[in-house]
């Protein structure tokens, strides 16, 4: 939060929304936004300066549940939020919190920010940003003017990634964009472990990804409304690939633009990184569940081999001793 409300672009609403974590996380980050709690980072990191030194508190927000959200919240209360910025542009700059009361899962929680922001109508855009990133300061404004270029040059863009590194190691990149194999349902990331070297820094790039990672995704309000949401079959995973193959059925193009760097600390969300051996058990099943819902719906006749591919998830998880999550991969399998 520190990192994003001190970004360069002029005019952006910042809206938080929480699915009813078990550890009271709206209540620290109003404490945070009210100036009651400081975000500490290692006084060496690399990018302390990102978030350091902290923005003036307090800073003033407004908090809704689901419901409130969803009916477009209380202009009045939110007529408070507006400032003026020294170029003259009205921005409702700060934050709007929205609790929306129990885990809608991953498309869940951001639909309900998107239903909220598609009743004010006020935007073009929506970045969809992890809880667990920090961003450089041109990152946002870099997306933008990638998007408009898209724009006047007729191309019909939908949703723009960022390039993501990794926060604890910011040379060395998480991910340019997402590749996907239908034969086995799994899906890797292009660049994950590579030293940034500027060998991704080309719009070549969109040839070789099948989508946009979401840790990460500027969405076009139109894409929205001729798309829709997303969709929330899965609680968890292949949001982003089913967004993407939905867009692709009405004509839209994915973007790239490496010159917007977020740097991810990657599984905050859900307590875990993206290895195998480190997911957590709930990472780890709807990752396998969600192989066969995603090929039923759009590769039905990869079916069999998206099956096949069981027996080696049965065995690695077997290999490192994962055996609690086994009886679930046959409730995955056979109902």
């Amino acid at each position: 939060m520190e990192s994003v409300l001190i970004n360069d672009y002029p005019n952006y609403q910042v809206i938080v929304i929480d699915n009813n974590s078990p550890n009271n996380s709206m209540e620290y980050i109003k404490k945070w936004a009210e100036g009651k709690l400081n975000v500490w980072v290692k006084p060496d990191h690399p990018l302390r300066h990102l978030s350091f030194p902290p923005i003036k508190k307090p800073i003033t927000y407004v908090y809704y549940t689901r419901e409130e959200a969803e009916k477009g919240g209380n202009s009045k209360l939110e007529a408070n939020l507006n400032r003026k910025m020294p170029e003259g542009i009205t921005t409702k700059y700060p934050l709007v919190f929205i609790q929306a009361g129990k885990n809608l899962g991953f498309a869940g929680g951001n639909n309900v920010g998107i239903r909220y922001a598609l009743t004010k109508n006020d935007f073009e855009y929506i970045w969809f940003l992890n809880n667990d990133t920090v961003i450089e300061k041109d990152a946002l404004s870099k997306m933008v003017q990638k998007f408009e270029k898209y724009k006047k040059e007729g191309k019909k863009v939908g949703i723009l990634g960022s390039k993501l590194l990794y926060y604890d190691r910011p040379e060395i990149i998480q991910g340019i964009g997402g590749i996907y194999n239908k034969w086995f349902a799994v899906a890797k990331h292009l660049g994950i472990f590579e030293e940034d070297k500027g060998q991704y820094d080309n719009e070549e790039v969109i040839d070789k990804i099948d989508y946009i990672i979401g840790a990460s995704m500027l969405v076009s309000k139109e894409f929205i409304e001729e798309v829709g949401v997303m969709c929330e079959d899965y609680f968890l995973y292949f949001e982003e690939m089913d967004w993407t193959l939905r867009g692709k059925k009405k004509g839209y193009q994915l973007g790239y633009c490496w010159k917007s760097k977020v740097y991810h600390k990657e599984g905050g969300s859900i307590g875990s990184s993206s290895k195998g051996n480190k997911k957590s058990e709930i990472a780890d099943y709807y990752g396998l569940r969600n192989r066969i819902v995603f090929t039923k719906k759009f590769y039905p006749k990869y079916l069999w081999s998206v099956y096949l591919g069981f027996v080696v998830v049965i065995w690695n998880r077997v290999r490192r001793g994962q055996i609690k999550i086994i009886p679930k991969i046959l409730k995955i399998l056979f109902i």
